[in-house]
């Protein structure tokens, strides 16, 4: 398996090449004229990214993040999600790298096979951090009014996280 992993880039890389100078397509200037319309999109986007990130940065590094975490705690009690979680809950949609990190923090407090830690293993499996998605996709395409989008994507969101704990319960106690 080891040398199958090592063959297997420079193969495709090999049949690409080939591919290239055996059809009579310019295949190469189609690649390039791609590349450059990559590099437009990505410089067009570096805005939206700049705002979202730095937003993200001020939430979690305020303090706002734990706050709200402390305050919906009883709240998730009682709806039956477990209070270690949900600060990952409130993070996820905002930034993957808190959320790893906030895993991570989970998996060493409670443990991997903890009810908290197979949650937060089936929460982040099964959801994305949604604005940068969505600034992200409709950046690309330029589209300003999201109508909807955000608030549906909120509602998936939080019925992840109670499909999650749910198949938790079901499957592991």
């Amino acid at each position: 398996m080891a040398v199958l992993s090592q063959i297997i880039v420079p193969l495709v890389m090999a049949l690409v090449g080939i591919g290239m100078v055996v059809s009579k397509k310019d295949l190469f200037s189609a690649f390039t004229d791609g590349a450059k319309d990559g590099m437009k999109t990505a410089f067009s986007l570096l805005p939206t990214l700049v705002v979202l990130l730095s937003a993200i940065a001020m939430f979690n590094g305020s303090g706002a993040s734990v706050a709200l975490a402390k305050f919906l705690s009883p709240l998730g009690e009682k709806i039956g999600i477990p209070s270690e979680i949900i600060p990952l809950v409130l993070v996820r949609p905002l930034s993957g790298g808190a959320s790893t990190a906030l895993i991570t923090d989970i998996f060493e407090k409670y443990g991997p096979d903890s009810f908290a830690g197979r949650c937060a293993s089936v929460i982040a499996g099964s959801s994305d951090t949604l604005l940068y998605v969505i600034s992200v996709y409709f950046g690309a395409v330029g589209v300003k009014k999201t109508r909807g989008s955000v608030p549906i994507s909120f509602f998936v969101m939080v019925f992840c996280v109670f499909l999650s704990v749910l198949m938790c319960r079901i499957v592991f106690i």
